[in-house]
């Protein structure tokens, strides 16, 4: 309702100054206010106040569209008039997504899009090649993991942002992309030609980490298939005897809370995950499912950070509760609140906030700012804190420079040998 009119008065403020440049106007060259120029002052105002907000929005909506002084895009301005209400709740998690944008978010939700399967990090040359996907089309036609992706469709991407190589790379199944890629041991560069196709990426690496009997799980999100990735890559694990368990949730940024509580399903049976309250003060509870529990014989730790969030937290929060695992990192991010997707009819959407959640234990972990912005409360506290090392380079995943990984390590080894 306070957005509402907030709105009316804004356009009401608008509608008065136009009708004053108008009454000043007639006056400026020395004519008498035309009768137009009343109604617009004394008129306009009246007849505003007793319309609805929509009605007031349309009608300056088409006011702009039809008298600016210079053409308008349509959808351009429905775009801004819809951005500017959301961003007048002040939640950055409340956003509205332009279609481009909305499918981009629901990609990523999915983990599914038309591209070649590999993930790539930047260099000024272009894109290194982070990871390349078991039989993806890229793997096929040869890309290796450390190549240098320099040239896509014969156009250079030195000095390129790495979003802007990434967009050009991917698209429509089927179709082709070709590949300039720099390979170590080669003189020359190679071109390789790949054909897109559907792509799932992967959000669960799994490892045993060097001379250790230690399993490696980093989960990057929470999209559609985590859980099932999540399950294969913990099989392979305990296929080779580990005997401790390490679930790094650092940089997560969260995803589906369905994926959370199906993760959540192999550690507790019919057990609260969150509890969600409503502006209307109705509460719901989410639980895990029976069924799914699966015996973990060994230590587990889970490394967190600032930028671990949603539900990284419900996950790793409800494991800290329900006493299963050790936390180590440093105090994650604060997103305690549930937001709801709507699809609007030209393919955008509206990510809005409908609930917050409390973790098992009745904690709201949500995250406070100062007038400058800078988090002062929220988040979960590592029962081990460990401050990233960054004085040098960090391969994350590799404990000789992650001192994050290698203090995660020695908690491991301590329950290890704890009787």
């Amino acid at each position: 309702m306070k957005i509402g009119l907030r709105i009316v008065g804004i356009f009401l403020a608008f509608a008065a100054c136009m009708a004053f440049g108008f009454f000043w106007r007639d006056l400026g060259r020395g004519q008498a206010p035309s009768l137009a120029s009343f109604e617009r002052l004394a008129g306009m105002q009246v007849t505003s106040s007793k319309l609805s907000g929509p009605e007031v929005f349309s009608r300056n909506y088409h006011r702009l569209l039809t008298d600016y002084i210079r053409p308008v895009k349509p959808v351009e301005l429905k775009y801004a008039g819809i951005e500017g209400m959301v961003s007048s709740l002040g939640d950055p998690h409340t956003i509205f997504l332009p279609p481009t944008a909305a499918k981009e978010f629901s990609e990523e939700t999915m983990a599914k899009f038309g591209g070649v399967g590999a993930r790539l990090s930047p260099d000024p040359l272009g894109a290194k090649v982070a990871v390349v996907f078991d039989d993806g089309p890229a793997f096929n036609a040869g890309l290796r993991k450390g190549n240098l992706i320099t040239g896509v469709n014969g156009v250079s991407m030195a000095g390129k942002d790495i979003d802007s190589i990434v967009e050009k790379i991917k698209g429509q199944e089927g179709t082709v992309v070709k590949l300039t890629v720099v390979q170590a041991g080669k003189e020359k560069p190679v071109t390789m030609t790949v054909r897109r196709a559907r792509i799932t990426a992967p959000t669960v690496e799994g490892s045993v980490l060097p001379k250790t009997k230690i399993g490696y799980l980093a989960v990057s999100s929470f999209s559609e298939p985590t859980a099932m990735q999540f399950d294969h890559e913990l099989a392979k694990l305990e296929d080779q005897g580990i005997q401790g368990l390490i679930i790094d949730l650092r940089g997560n940024p969260g995803g589906l809370l369905e994926t959370a509580t199906d993760m959540l399903s192999r550690f507790v049976e019919n057990k609260v995950v969150v509890s969600m309250k409503y502006r209307d003060g109705r509460e719901e509870q989410d639980k895990t499912s029976t069924g799914d529990l699966h015996t973990f014989h060994y230590p587990i730790v889970v490394l967190i950070d600032g930028e671990s969030a949603s539900a990284a937290e419900i996950f790793s929060g409800c494991l800290h509760d329900y006493g299963l695992v050790t936390l180590v990192g440093s105090k994650s991010y604060g997103k305690a609140s549930v937001q709801n997707v709507w699809p609007l009819k030209d393919r955008s959407s509206a990510k809005i906030t409908i609930a917050r959640y409390y973790l098992p234990n009745g904690e709201y972990i949500g995250r406070s700012v100062d007038e400058d912005g800078v988090k002062t409360t929220g988040g979960l506290e590592p029962d081990v804190p460990v401050a990233l090392n960054t004085d040098s380079l960090v391969v994350f995943g590799d404990p000789a420079t992650d001192n994050q990984l290698a203090k995660a390590i020695q908690v491991v080894k301590s329950k290890m040998q704890s009787p």
